[in-house]
């Protein structure tokens, strides 16, 4: 049996090739979703509305059919039902037909390139659309069933991302087509159909100033909040290991010198500052405003019960618990009991506490490291070394379970 997968564009028959418009004509039965079957006569075995590849392929097997076609929306490699159907008609003569795809056609209407556009698809699928705008210059995003395109506006406002500009599309290739274009506050207040496509233009997508950790301590406002200093600052975003979607929290931000080299990190992430004397707060928003972490955000208010209404952490970060660091880890490890803890102290005491702290909550893959750091200092002609203060790192990861 030969089976055609086409590709047709965005619907219209207009956007159908030649060849795809051949192996229609050639073929005994048409499946696809019925707004892609209605342009179409019927063949001698009839149209079949089906969209699920399992339904699809039970149909094709029973059909008796020597040749038939799967229609599929757009092309058959962007997002398409035809990566599932390849598994399961390998007893057949497969012969796949690309089409026009959203992204092709969108950004020629536009008259723009998509080469440089981050593809998101954010119909039917697990996605983090606004955290991929939050870090990309140009991103194109298919939305649909649970996410719309005013719900991705939405989150961008939520963000403070609201100037990012936004071109929606609906009904791509139709009579009826429509294409709108604003900032994506203006948007959020608008209803768009189901199946909508979006390019969002980020014009300061979040990227690291440098090719990793270790911002100058100098390039951050502090007055005289303490700041956790470069080299300490450097190894625990190392020890967070953290991951561009991650959420972080920055329990006694200070500065918040953590909380924004944390946010570059994690630019498809959030990082949460959890910080409650109130001149500390205040340098938070200045160093966030002055560095434009958009996904940083700033939570005045003392630990843990600030911390019942954040998101559940991927990573936790304690520069300061105020001798609350059980109730705090608690808290994390009971939003995410496999969250990854980096504590850092100064005093012995803190240490042992911290030490007291992992064994009762059961941490795994605990590992101390006790970072001495001495800075240059010019006396005259010479240079002469001068010892800051030890700082131990501990990290730890919940087991799973407490």
């Amino acid at each position: 049996m030969k089976v055609y997968l086409i590709g047709v564009g965005m619907g219209n028959p207009d956007t159908l090739t030649l060849g795809g418009k051949r192996a229609i004509e050639e073929s005994e039965l048409l499946i696809g979703a019925p707004r892609l079957l209605e342009d179409f006569e019927a063949p001698a075995l009839g149209k079949l509305p089906l969209v699920r590849s399992a339904e699809i392929a039970e149909a094709l097997h029973s059909s008796g059919a020597e040749t038939a076609a799967v229609l599929l929306s757009g092309d058959v490699g962007f997002y398409s039902g035809a990566k599932n159907l390849y598994e399961l008609l390998t007893d057949c003569e497969v012969e796949t037909i690309p089409g026009i795809s959203a992204v092709v056609y969108f950004c020629a209407k536009l008259r723009t390139t998509w080469q440089d556009a981050f593809l998101v698809s954010a119909h039917g699928r697990a996605h983090n659309g606004v955290g991929e705008i939050q870090r990309h210059a140009k991103t194109f995003l298919l939305t649909g069933g649970d996410t719309k395109a005013e719900d991705i506006c939405k989150g961008l406002r939520d963000r403070s991302l609201d100037e990012v500009k936004i071109t929606v599309g609906e009904r791509l290739s139709y009579p009826d087509e429509r294409i709108v274009t604003g900032t994506a506050a203006e948007l959020a207040e608008q209803t768009f159909a189901d199946l909508s496509v979006m390019l969002a233009e980020n014009p300061r997508p979040l990227c690291w100033p440098f090719s990793g950790p270790g911002i100058p301590d100098e390039a951050f406002l502090r007055d005289k909040t303490p700041m956790t200093k470069e080299e300490v600052r450097a190894l625990s975003i190392s020890k967070l290991r953290l991951q561009p979607h991650h959420v972080l929290w920055d329990v006694g931000a200070g500065t918040g010198s953590v909380s924004v080299e944390g946010a570059f990190a994690v630019p498809a992430g959030l990082v949460f500052a959890v910080e409650h004397k109130p001149e500390a707060v205040e340098l938070i928003f200045r160093n966030k405003e002055q560095f434009g972490v958009s996904n940083l955000q700033v939570i005045p208010g003392s630990a843990p019960e600030v911390l019942e209404a954040l998101p559940p952490p991927d990573r936790v970060f304690v520069g300061g618990s105020s001798g609350r660091l059980e109730e705090i880890l608690l808290a994390a490890l009971c939003k995410n009991a496999k969250a990854r803890v980096v504590v850092n102290a100064i005093t012995l005491e803190t240490v042992g506490e911290a030490v007291r702290c992992f064994t009762k909550l059961g941490l795994i893959n605990v590992d101390i490291a006790q970072v001495n750091v001495a800075k240059a200092r010019q006396a005259g002609a010479y240079h002469l070394m001068t010892a800051q203060n030890p700082v131990y790192v501990l990290s730890g990861e919940g087991r799973g379970a407490l």
